[in-house]
């Protein structure tokens, strides 16, 4: 297993570095990043249905379909977002286990999870982390939230779309959530909790050093969300 940490807090770099590292970069990965506000849509479901546009046209908050399928979430500077991208081998998919090494690294933090019927992750029964997968032909991605400082209300605040435009589009799940720094450490910052979480995995893991991105990797990933999300 290779940890990277991402150098982006750009959505859009991070979806596409998901992508490269998906069909491009070989081994098995665990990547950690946090993204600026924005708001990411599973690929089967309607923006305007799950979506306030208008507000998050407003805010400035950027709005983008990724490449698997679930619920819509928010992400923000109080959010910490892992994926594992790995070759599929011979474990079959919907047997795979990537619940575990998280909620392993979260005990080691203070913060007592279960792995829910959708994947997901609940602490006392409220949703702390949200998942969703995406296969190809030889590898996987599953990838997650983790709700450590997020802003709440403002995440409720932008999943007020309008259901009758959902056609046959998936509709996202609602379930209660909350922030685990309660648990973690009421005054520390995300940051912090996301360096902890990191030494934690790096000793699960065994590795030394987190694993960096080379230029022409870095690179490939700027050209792929320029291709994908227009950026510049």
């Amino acid at each position: 297993m290779q940890l990277i940490l991402s150098p982006w807090n750009q959505p859009q770099c991070n979806c596409a570095l998901e992508e490269y590292l998906l069909t491009e970069r070989p081994g098995d990965v665990l990547l950690l990043y946090i993204n600026r506000p924005s708001v990411i849509v599973g690929r089967n479901q309607i923006l305007e249905a799950e979506v306030d546009l208008d507000y998050c046209h407003r805010e400035g908050i950027p709005v983008l379909k990724r490449l698997s399928g679930g619920g819509t979430v928010y992400h923000d500077e109080g959010n910490i977002n892992y994926a594992f991208i790995v070759d599929k081998g011979e474990i079959p998919v919907l047997d795979r286990d990537f619940s575990t090494p998280i909620i392993r690294a979260l005990a080691h933090l203070g913060v007592t999870a279960q792995a829910g019927p959708r994947r997901e992750l609940l602490c006392e029964g409220r949703k702390i982390s949200g998942t969703a997968s995406h296969i190809t032909r030889h590898r996987m991605l599953f990838h997650g939230t983790l709700l450590h400082r997020t802003d709440l209300q403002r995440l409720d605040r932008i999943r007020q779309g309008d259901p009758t435009r959902r056609g046959k589009g998936v509709a996202s799940v609602p379930s209660p959530v909350m922030n685990i720094c309660r648990y973690s450490g009421a005054t520390e910052s995300t940051a912090a909790f996301l360096h902890r979480l990191t030494e934690v995995f790096l000793r699960q893991y065994g590795l030394e050093a987190p694993t960096p991105l080379l230029a022409d990797e870095r690179k490939a990933v700027g050209e792929l969300a320029k291709q994908r999300y227009g950026t510049r």
